[in-house]
């Protein structure tokens, strides 16, 4: 029994290693010793800046200025609004607009974000889709610098930088998730392709899009067609566009909607595992998007074996005391996470971690029972509990 217990720990703490730790260590010194530079150049292809939109009353008169104002020819920029079935003001504030002849309006009935995409891009006419979302901000070149890299014929998609303008409790947490998250996908740029994009400012060839399934993370889904297609999907840092963080409480059920999302997205793209086709991509989409997404299990085994063997020597002796001192800390977050002392990082990055730690394995457990997230409401403070606990 004893055997059996150590060697859970062992291959737990090496499954953890490797994804935290071995699996950047690898992806810095290829990014260092494969670097494939982009032939940048400041180009303006027609664009297709698609916003897709479900009661975004709040924010979708500020996003029309802002993307109305972004340093772009007008003659090259088509701007796509397609409301999701709008129940509040949107449609309203956004037929003005439409009217005026700046932006294409699409009043489609509710059917979810991903079949909206599908809708509106057959609208399109620009060689490059552009896609934001409607509560993010474009800074003044974002959409120049966006479009820069596809000058380059093996460049076939584009992220741009997401950045947290400001937040509750768990922005310290977010924000220092997304720092790591940045510095990974400029090491895959530099060698190749990053595994994924942020949904609030992403261009991909229109040429390689492909309809959506319902039910998957739509960055994921729209971003990865790229690599699919063995052309690069490549991180450009100066293409900026910023946001604020939902509160706690909104943040862990979005994560858990994702997460379920990126499982079932990596069910429709399942190929891309396949070594002999996509070589190192393809171990690069397991450890980023598989492993770090079951982290949670061998976490979870290592803090169960842990105090097993408290008794085998000084050393997991440490690693029990380490454990508790870390949920401890974990809990005293969560428990002060309305009051300023929570905003400590020491308090405020071990909540953060159990936080998404949960939200992972409860979107595991809904993965594995077939929950679906096909359609929901966007985590806005302004509506009401009961119609977020009916779409959540």
């Amino acid at each position: 029994m004893n055997n059996i217990v150590l060697i859970t720990f062992w291959v737990s703490v090496a499954l953890i290693f490797y994804t935290y730790i071995g699996f950047p260590i690898l992806l810095f010194i290829r990014a260092k010793l494969f670097a494939k530079p982009i032939n940048k150049a400041p180009i303006t292809p027609r664009v297709s800046l698609i916003i897709a939109a479900y009661n975004e009353a709040e924010v979708i008169e500020k996003k029309m200025q802002n993307v109305l104002s972004i340093d772009y020819p007008a003659d090259k920029l088509e701007i796509i609004v397609a409301s999701d079935g709008s129940s509040d003001d949107t449609v309203k504030i956004l037929k003005p607009f439409d009217e005026q002849g700046k932006i294409k309006l699409l009043d489609l009935p509710r059917q979810g974000k991903n079949q909206t995409l599908n809708t509106a891009i057959k609208y399109a006419t620009g060689e490059i889709l552009a896609f934001s979302d409607a509560d993010a901000t474009l800074e003044l070149n974002a959409l120049r610098n966006l479009v820069a890299p596809f000058n380059d014929p093996d460049v076939g998609g584009v992220g741009g930088d997401f950045r947290y303008t400001s937040g509750d409790i768990s922005s310290g947490g977010e924000r220092s998730y997304w720092n790591i998250d940045r510095q990974f996908k400029i090491w895959q740029s530099l060698a190749g392709s990053m595994n994924g994009v942020t949904g609030q400012l992403f261009a991909i060839r229109k040429t390689l899009f492909h309809e959506m399934p319902l039910d998957t993370a739509d960055d994921f889904y729209i971003s990865n067609q790229v690599p699919s297609s063995h052309l690069r999907l490549v991180f450009e840092p100066s293409a900026i566009a910023s946001g604020s963080i939902a509160e706690s409480s909104k943040e862990f059920k979005r994560k858990v909607r994702i997460a379920v999302r990126g499982f079932t997205g990596l069910t429709h793209m399942n190929h891309l595992l396949n070594p002999s086709k996509y070589g190192f991509y393809s171990l690069q989409i397991f450890s980023h998007k598989v492993l770090r997404r079951i982290a949670v299990l061998p976490l979870l085994a290592a803090a169960i074996t842990t105090p097993l063997l408290y008794n085998s020597g000084m050393f997991y002796r440490v690693i029990f005391v380490l454990q508790i001192i870390f949920h401890g800390l974990a809990l005293a977050g969560f428990m002060l996470r309305d009051q300023p002392l929570g905003k400590n990082r020491l308090l405020n990055l071990p909540y953060y971690f159990h936080m998404v730690y949960t939200a992972m394995l409860l979107a595991i457990v809904y993965f594995i029972r077939g929950k679906k997230f096909a359609v929901w409401i966007p985590p806005r403070p302004d509506l009401p509990n009961a119609a977020q606990s009916k779409q959540e």
